[in-house]
Parts: structure tokens; C-alpha cells; sequence
């Protein structure tokens, strides 16, 4: 995390107060060298920047990026780079950390005007649709590979499909969806939500295979048992996955962060500047939710995010009935793109029966 600000006041932002806090270069230059040093050579380290919004300390980002290009390959690894911003910063050198070539990049726009603005507003009050959808457009026109994050709350669930056709309409083919764990979510919504997911599965199907819907790339990948690597395709909170807060304390995964309170439950133990060379430690230790290890479909769902677990339960371990039903409802969707879909998906399981809120 290089600052806890952000020009936006998004009413379902997660990460606490909005304060000017940014991370020091020394601390930037450490966590890049303990992290490099965790990885042995000829390996590849993912490299994240993330806010508050990462793009006001772009200066800062670019250096850090300088730094562990030239850092990595005096190493023999490898670097790549990734960004989430909120797309309204659009020039200077923002502009130029957005283009570079080595950095993935995602844009978070909840795909209509009225669905964006009715939650990501500027400081002021003010809406940001229209700045973000011109800054989608330039890096299309350019040809820049990206991906759109879009936030699903209960107040959306009707609106999003039509947002999804409007990013399409645009040239977006990556499309992440984020399932806002932070709000309530009651039974009724739980029921729309399972609407939305048949849905948004009948475009992704019809857009096939030049659209790209997370939900739902990733579960045809599990059932279909393609050999994706572990280490990038599950969570590697604590183990493999180090988030650092700009002030050096240290986390299992940066949507954790928040303020970064002294009295934050999941911080880790040290900090960035204790000394070590690295972020290698023994592994966290975690258990399978008891239900979920005798469920028919463990093997396909990604329950076993434990950032959300948390999130939802307070435990890592456990997810609640929300994310039961979501992965229920988008691995019916993706059966349902596999030969013998529909007798595959009539296996699914009921799901949990804790409350969603």
C-alpha cells in the first residue's frame, strides 16, 4: 500500500480513513529487496501497488518500478508489476505508470454512469463516471490490455447485465467481478445475486472466447482440470502473498490494511525494516471448514480465499452462506459451458445455512 489517500469517497470503500500517509522510498526499496529475496533465481516476482489511490505517489511508483527491474535482473528473476486505480488520474506520470508495458493494470468502473456514481464520488461530492470512462476509451484506442473491476452490491444486482453489455460496447474484454463482502446481504438478495450469476453467464457464453468474466474463467479451469499453477491461482495470504502497509507493518493480503491500527487483529508479526532479507517464514496454518472438506464440489470452489473468509466470518478458515451460494451459482453457470452440464450441475450441494448478513 504506497499511501492511505485517495482524491475519491466511495461509500463502500474498505480501507478506512482517507489520510496522507505515504510509504517512504526507504521502506518501498526494503519491502522490494525482502521480497526479491524471497523468491529464488530464475523465478518472478508479482509486484502490487495499491491504495488509497496508488496513482497520487505515481512519481514514487515509477522509481520503485526502476528499482526492481534493474534489482531483479542483477538477480537473475523476474518482475511484473500490477495496479488497481480508479481511473480518474489520467495524465503526467500517472499516464505513464498506466502504459507501461510490464504492468497489469485495472480500472475499477461499475460499467453504467447511474451504477457508478451512485457510490464513486470525487472529495467534493461529485460524480466520476464520465472521467473514467474517457480514460477506458484512450487506453483501448491505444491498445493497452486491461482489466475493469466492477463492485457487486444488493442495490445493483438488476443494473449490472447492462453494464456488462456497455464494457463490451466499449472494447473492455476483461471484466472482474468483486462481490462487496462488506455490505449486508440478506436471504432476497442472495436469491437475486443467483439471477444476476445466470445472467452475466448467458453473455459471458454468448461473448465466448473473446470475453474474459472472473466468476467464471476460473471455475470452467477447475472443472475441466486444466493445469493452472497453485501458487497463482489460489490465495497466498501470509504464505507466498505479503502486503505492506506504508508505514513498514506487515499483512497477510492489502485488503486487510485499513488504517493500519496498532491493534489490528491480522497484522503479521515484524516489520519491513526488522532486518531480514527476506519474507520467507514457516508457513501459516490453516484448516479446511468442516462442512466444505465432505462437500461434493471442495475441488472447484474458492471458499478457500481466506481474505474473505475473514471478511465474512472472522475466520479464515470459514467461508458463510454468501460465498457458499455465490460459488454454487457460478459453478452451475460454468458446468453449464462444459458437455454434460446440466446432470453435472444437479450434483451441487445446498448451501450453508448461516445467515448472509
Amino acid at each position: 500500500m504506497v499511501n492511505h489517500a485517495c482524491n475519491l469517497r466511495c461509500s463502500y470503500c474498505y480501507t478506512g480513513a482517507k489520510f496522507h500517509s505515504p510509504m517512504s522510498k526507504r521502506i518501498g526499496e526494503i519491502a522490494i529487496a525482502r521480497a526479491l529475496g524471497s523468491v529464488r533465481s530464475g523465478g518472478g516476482l508479482d509486484l502490487g501497488f495499491f491504495g488509497g489511490e496508488p496513482l497520487l505517489e505515481a512519481a514514487q511508483v515509477i522509481d520503485w518500478m526502476l528499482h526492481s527491474r534493474l534489482r531483479a535482473s542483477e538477480d537473475n528473476k523476474s518482475v511484473r508489476f500490477h495496479l488497481t486505480t480508479n481511473g480518474t488520474l489520467a495524465t503526467g506520470r500517472a499516464w505513464e505508470v498506466m502504459t507501461s508495458e510490464d504492468l497489469d493494470l485495472t480500472i475499477s468502473f461499475d460499467g453504467l454512469a447511474r451504477i457508478h456514481d451512485r457510490h464513486r464520488r470525487d472529495a467534493r461530492g461529485q460524480p466520476t463516471s464520465a472521467l473514467v470512462e474517457a480514460t477506458l476509451r484512450r487506453l483501448i484506442e491505444l491498445g493497452k490490455p486491461l482489466r475493469v473491476n466492477v463492485v457487486v452490491r444488493p442495490d445493483n444486482l438488476e443494473e449490472l447485465p447492462e453494464g456488462l453489455i456497455h464494457l463490451r460496447d466499449l472494447g473492455v474484454v476483461h471484466v472482474d467481478l468483486s462481490l462487496d463482502l462488506w455490505t449486508q446481504w440478506n436471504v432476497a438478495d442472495g436469491s437475486r445475486l443467483e439471477r444476476f450469476v445466470d445472467r452475466a453467464a448467458e453473455l459471458w457464453r454468448a461473448w465466448l472466447p473473446q470475453f474474459s468474466l472472473n466468476w467464471f474463467d476460473g471455475k470452467i479451469g477447475d472443472l475441466a482440470r486444466l493445469p493452472l499453477s497453485e501458487e497463482t491461482t489460489r490465495c497466498g495470504f501470509g504464505d507466498g502473498e505479503i502486503a505492506v502497509a506504508p508505514s513498514g507493518n506487515l499483512y497477510p493480503c492489502e485488503r486487510l490494511i485499513g488504517e493500519d491500527g496498532p491493534n489490528h487483529p491480522r497484522r503479521l508479526p515484524g516489520h519491513v525494516l526488522d532486518g531480514r532479507e527476506d519474507f520467507v517464514a514457516d508457513p501459516l496454518s490453516f484448516v479446511a471448514c468442516d462442512p466444505c472438506s465432505r462437500c461434493v464440489i471442495a475441488s472447484v470452489c474458492d471458499t478457500r480465499c481466506r481474505c474473505s473468509n475473514y471478511v465474512r466470518t472472522g475466520d479464515v478458515n470459514r467461508p458463510d452462506g454468501l460465498l457458499c451460494l455465490l460459488n454454487k451459482a457460478t459453478g452451475r453457470a460454468a458446468c453449464a459451458a462444459l458437455t454434460g452440464a446440466p446432470a453435472l450441475a444437479k450434483s451441487f450441494p445446498a448451501n450453508h445455512t448461516e445467515t448472509l448478513s
